[in-house]
This record gives C-alpha cells, structure tokens and sequence, in this order.
C-alpha cells in the first residue's frame, strides 16, 4: 500500500515538474520572441502608414495631372492593397513566422477558390474592373449608356463603375454587366449629330426653305461645320397634310445636356420663326371626314359661342328697325 502510494507521488510530482518545465521553457522562448514580435507589429503599422502617406502623395500629385483620372485612381487603390500585403508578409516574417506566412499564402490560395465558388459575382466583377483599368470604352466624365443606364461617369472602382444621371441619381453598375453588355458612348470624340423634323406645306417653295435652315445652322454659336461633320436637311417624308423635312446639325458634347437638348431646342425656335417670318405655311394635321354606305349628308350640327348669339340677336334687332 505504501509503496504504491509513493510512486503515485512520484508520478505527480514527475508530471508538475514536466508542466512547469514546458511552461518555464515556452515563457523564456516568449520572452525571448518579444522583440522580434514587436519589430513585426513595428512593421506592419509603418508599413500600412507608409501605404496611405504614399497612396494620399499620389492622389494629390499624380491626380492632378494625370490625362485617365479613372486609371489614376484605380491605380492608387491596387498601389495601397499591395503595398500593405507586402508589409504584412514582411512582418510575419521579421517575427520568425515563415511558416505562418507560407500558410497563410496557401489559405488565401484555398479560401479564393473556396471563395471563388461561393461568391461568383464578386470575382467576377473584380476581375471585370482590373480589365476595365487598362482597356475601356469610356474615361471619366463621359456620357454613356449601359443597358438602360443614361448618365455621367464619376468613378470606376474594383466591383462597379459609378455613374450619376441627369436628374440627380447616383447608380453603380456591376464592372461584369460594363464588360459583357453594350456600351453606348455619346462623348468619346466630343461630337454628336442631332436632329428634329419640321413640317412644310405643299405649295411651299422646298428650296428657299432649306435655305433658310442652312443659314441658321452655318451661323449659329455651338454648330459644329467641318469636312468630317455636314451638317444637311433633307425631305424625309410626304404626309397627308405636310412636306417633312429633317434637319441634321452637328454640336460638340463637351456638356452633352446643353449640346443635345438645350441647343436643340433653340434651334427648333430659331428655325420655326425664321421660317414664318418668311411668311412660309407651317400647316398642320388635316383629318379628312368620309361618308360611306350611300350616306348624303353628314349630321353634324355646330354650336354657337354664347357671345356671337348675343350679337346676332343685335344684329337682327338693328334690321327690323
């Protein structure tokens, strides 16, 4: 009994010693580890101020100048996440974790297909901004029109492309639907060719008319008239009541609003008291009423303004006296 008692002893006072062995041992290597850990939190922190003092130098310098503010940036963003994953790398390293960095690497290697699959549109959109980057159809500033989406680039980030529309909207538009749907540009060579129809009566002299439009197109302020851009008026169309003539002018869409509507709208004005001022018949619609199956007469009757029975009852009371 004792004896087995005494080497229960033995064996509990063998494990303590063990337990305060490893814990005295991992201590010692802790405390033998602190520097290193605290040059790794050293470097981590300097480095992600390091990132964003160098991102904020090249948006305030580089912004300024650059000819693609959109690349520009996008590029400050991927200069930012890049420089702050080396600095991480660089710290797990400074601290002895070369395994843990390996690791890591081989985790985030893991996690983005894992990722990949659960998060299919995010990846997709990702990758769709790092192509748009480098290879667009549009800058910023411009006008364009995705699907059904009218309106004024403002940015293009990593997962969507801004864009703010005329009446005040602000919309993000995935970067996958940029890439793979039609885009319409209305400002990439800073022309656009409008148009309006105007209608001329049939006795109408068709030659003096266009006359008239051609020299109110020539000098009028925000027509564009060169050899690549004509501007011209041509008969479209011989209606019931009308000539139809429509009139083709060119305008430079630096701000596509006042080019595409207000201009134009100034134009239609301008072109409309031109033409009758020159005395020229601006008719409109004619409908035309027929009478079918032997029908003789029309029953239609016409009711008189109440202020012309009153003077008609004048009338008739001055020729009976």
């Amino acid at each position: 009994m004792n004896q087995n008692l005494l080497m229960l002893l033995f064996q509990t006072q063998t494990t303590t010693e063990t337990i305060t062995n490893s814990l005295d041992r991992y201590y010692n290597e802790f405390l033998s580890s602190l520097p290193r850990i605290a040059l790794a939190i050293f470097i981590i922190v300097a480095g992600i101020l390091i990132a964003q003092l160098i991102t904020n130098i090249y948006k305030k310098r580089i912004l300024q100048k650059a000819s693609d503010p959109l690349m520009a940036r996008f590029l400050a963003q991927a200069i930012k996440f890049t420089l702050i994953s080396i600095a991480i790398m660089l710290g797990l390293k400074a601290a002895g974790l070369d395994g843990v960095a390996t690791g890591l690497l081989t985790a985030v290697g893991g996690g983005a297909i894992v990722l990949g699959f659960a998060f299919q549109d995010i990846g997709k959109n990702f990758l769709a901004g790092i192509i748009l980057a480098f290879n667009r159809p549009f800058d910023i500033n411009d006008t364009i029109m995705i699907d059904t989406h009218f309106g004024k680039v403002r940015a293009l980030n990593f997962r969507y492309t801004h864009i703010k529309t005329s009446d005040g909207r602000d919309i993000f538009i995935p970067n996958s639907d940029v890439l793979t749907k039609p885009v319409q540009n209305y400002t990439a060579d800073g022309f656009f060719r409008n148009d309006f129809v105007v209608g001329i009566g049939y006795e109408d002299n068709i030659s003096e008319v266009k006359e008239i439009i051609y020299n109110i197109l020539d000098n009028h302020e925000g027509i564009v008239q060169d050899e690549e851009h004509k501007n011209f008026v041509i008969e479209e169309e011989l209606s019931a009541s009308t000539i139809n003539l429509k009139v083709f002018f060119w305008v430079n869409t630096l701000d596509y609003r006042v080019a595409s509507r207000v201009l134009r709208g100034i134009v239609i004005k301008k072109v409309i008291e031109a033409l009758i001022e020159a005395k020229f018949i601006l008719p409109g619609n004619i409908t035309e009423i027929k009478l079918y199956g032997g029908q003789e007469d029309l029953p239609l009757k016409l009711k008189k303004d109440p202020a012309d029975r009153e003077l008609d009852k004048i009338e008739r009371a001055e020729n009976k006296s």
